[in-house]
């Protein structure tokens, strides 16, 4: 949301109690005439400036209570200049004044007025259809912790999305995601979801604006909530309003795209390094032990130093990226269980000795080079072949025993730093 927005002003009526909040004295809590004693579901909304559909939207909401038989609230997270505070009040929601600082910083603000065990979250423009809130009620009670909508498993009106949007920039990076943490979403982006409280606290959402969308699904899957998607029905504008990214500017929509596909990578680099970093360590130690021996000649061509250095090199890089991938999926998972998972299988005491060993082997092999390069007057000549590739097996070996040293003090100190998790749940199966 643009901080160019008029300063947000206070309802003046329709409401029983004003709340402050010593820990953020800029909300204020407005609790409306007929408000829902003992919620089951929160229905967590941010508004900026929607007047003219907030009146609708609540109409919505109503209806999808009822339909749903549940008992619920309705929390507008308003940062309005206009009536959209006043008419939400009248209508039954509790409205938390906060000043526009984000999208994703009105759902952490909204955290401590949550009083429902499950919580569905969207957009205030009746884009979404909340009419419909069942399905989720359903998946709720069948003990799953995030329910994602589907716009493509349910339907889109024609003009909802531009076509930029709908069949390059959404499947895009919905395809992205899915190839980085090994889901099958069919919607990152879709704005209408839902979470358990206890989930959503666990998430521990960071991004202040658009981007929040991902982090939540990037989450869900670290945290390894039990995942379902829900089809939803997706409408155009209505007339006459105007849609946030319009009101920004033409560069909104891509601006949103770029800090959403930013929350992917920073929050999966591990992707980028782990297994990349495997397949060049084994592609490396393959090639130099092959050549350990001496040089290897196929049909005309003869691979020997500048080989080993390029095998060397690889194994160099693939060790040094598998243990940043270690380390990032240690710092990621917010169970604990990838931090310990790596403390058993690097522990400390076996690591070091073997770090050791692998040192002074190499050593070892490197001084035998250096005794035998002496003792011909420091001059090299072909009886020297064996004692060259030896002499590169022995650095490389000196090397690797050096990251494997620092990289295992590296995960055991984030280990000790890190506090204690619950254990994981189940699966996701989005």
């Amino acid at each position: 949301m643009s901080s160019s927005q008029p300063t947000p002003s206070a309802p003046t009526s329709g409401y029983s109690e004003a709340l402050s909040f010593a820990s953020d004295p800029d909300k204020t809590l407005f609790i409306p005439f007929a408000d829902s004693p003992f919620p089951e579901l929160s229905i967590v909304i941010p508004a900026l400036n929607e007047e003219a559909v907030i009146g609708e939207f609540m109409d919505w909401c109503i209806e999808g209570i009822a339909k749903a038989g549940v008992e619920a609230e309705i929390i507008i997270l308003d940062s309005s200049s206009d009536k959209t505070p006043e008419i939400a009040l009248a209508k039954g929601a509790r409205v938390l004044k906060t000043p526009v600082r984000g999208l994703g910083r009105a759902y952490m603000d909204s955290l401590e007025v949550i009083r429902g065990k499950f919580v569905i979250l969207g957009d205030a423009d009746c884009t979404y259809d909340f009419r419909e809130i069942t399905p989720f009620l359903e998946h709720f009670r069948a003990g799953y912790e995030f329910i994602l909508g589907s716009r493509f498993k349910g339907s889109v009106e024609k003009g909802a999305m531009p076509p930029l949007h709908r069949y390059f920039g959404t499947p895009l990076t919905i395809y992205m995601l899915n190839v980085i943490y090994g889901t099958r979403f069919s919607d990152i982006h879709c704005g209408m979801r839902g979470v358990t409280l206890d989930a959503l606290k666990r998430m521990n959402i960071k991004s202040q604006s658009w981007e929040y969308a991902s982090e939540m699904v990037v989450k869900s899957v670290r945290l390894n909530l039990r995942t379902i998607e829900a089809p939803v029905h997706f409408y155009k504008d209505r007339e006459g309003r105007v849609s946030h990214h319009k009101r920004i500017g033409w560069f909104s929509p891509w601006y949103a795209g770029w800090i959403n596909l930013r929350a992917m990578l920073i929050h999966g680099a591990d992707f980028f390094v782990m297994k990349p970093g495997a397949a060049l360590l084994g592609l490396g130690l393959l090639i130099t032990l092959a050549l350990s021996p001496g040089p290897l000649t196929i049909n005309t061509i003869t691979f020997s130093l500048n080989t080993m250095f390029l095998g060397a090199t690889l194994s160099i890089v693939g060790l040094q990226s598998f243990f940043l991938g270690c380390m990032a999926q240690s710092l990621y998972d917010p169970t604990g269980n990838a931090k310990r998972q790596w403390i058993a299988k690097f522990p400390y005491t076996p690591m070091m000795i073997g770090s050791g060993t692998l040192f002074c082997v190499g050593f070892l092999l490197c001084l035998n080079f250096v005794s035998v390069y002496a003792g011909a007057g420091y001059t090299l000549f072909d009886n020297m072949v064996g004692t060259n590739h030896a002499a590169v097996i022995g650095l490389l070996a000196m090397v690797l025993s050096f990251i494997a040293f620092i990289s295992t003090l590296l995960l055991h100190a984030i280990a000790a730093n890190m506090p204690d998790s619950p254990a994981a749940g189940t699966p996701p199966d989005g």
